[in-house]
């Protein structure tokens, strides 16, 4: 059986569809094709292609010791959502341009590929509360979710409410308008995640952080 393949070999079959300037031509066909893709299609072009790096760089959190979860949570923590003895719930405060965006992560330090069997286990009905949640929220027509993990060690999976009724915002899009949209209030951002919460406080117990409480 032929091994999975190289990142070399995976570099070298972009490398052999870049055109002039190492750059890869816009494939209006996919994305840019959507009626919801945000930018015009005339004046765009793709980045030239970076050398394949020697070896993926370390992320924050690798060292158990180094991570945010060494210490116990701090139940007055500014973005925090709502807790309990084995999860935590986030927001950001400063405000996304969405009407609600936050992030999962288990007290245990792990990441998804190496989320022990019983905290695994708690995962999938978190996932499925968490985002009823955020669909109930009037201002949200769809949750949409994120595992990212190239900054970070520990396991944040991100749930981004995308706006109702703005269709334009549909699908992997979202995240592009996201970065130009104005940013939400903290007090507004404060009412969008207190319903999350007492769903969550209702089903696992644990407390109301103070994002939910201001």
């Amino acid at each position: 059986m032929d091994a999975p393949e190289s990142p070399e070999d995976y570099y070298a079959r972009i490398e052999a569809a870049l055109g002039d300037e190492r750059r890869l031509p816009v494939a209006v066909e996919e994305m840019p094709g959507w009626d919801i893709y945000p930018y015009e299609i005339d004046s765009l072009k793709i980045k030239p292609l970076a050398p394949l790096a020697d070896a993926e760089p370390a992320r924050r959190g690798e060292d158990p010791e180094t991570c945010w979860c060494a210490q116990p949570v701090d139940p007055e923590a500014d973005g925090l959502v709502w807790s309990n003895d084995e999860w935590k719930l986030s927001t950001d405060l400063a405000g996304s341009g969405l009407p609600i965006m936050v992030w999962l992560s288990p007290l245990t330090h792990c990441d998804l590929p190496t989320m022990p069997p019983a905290v695994a286990a708690g995962l999938g009905p978190l996932i499925a509360m968490v985002s009823a949640a955020v669909e109930e929220l009037p201002s949200v027509g769809r949750v949409q979710l994120a595992k990212y993990g190239d900054g970070g060690a520990h396991l944040h999976l991100l749930f981004m409410g995308r706006p109702a009724r703005i269709l334009q915002f549909r699908g992997s899009p979202m995240l592009d308008w996201e970065e130009n949209l104005p940013r939400v209030p903290a007090e507004v951002v404060a009412r969008n995640v207190r319903p999350v919460a007492e769903a969550l406080v209702a089903a696992y117990g644990g407390r109301l952080g103070p994002a939910a409480r201001d």
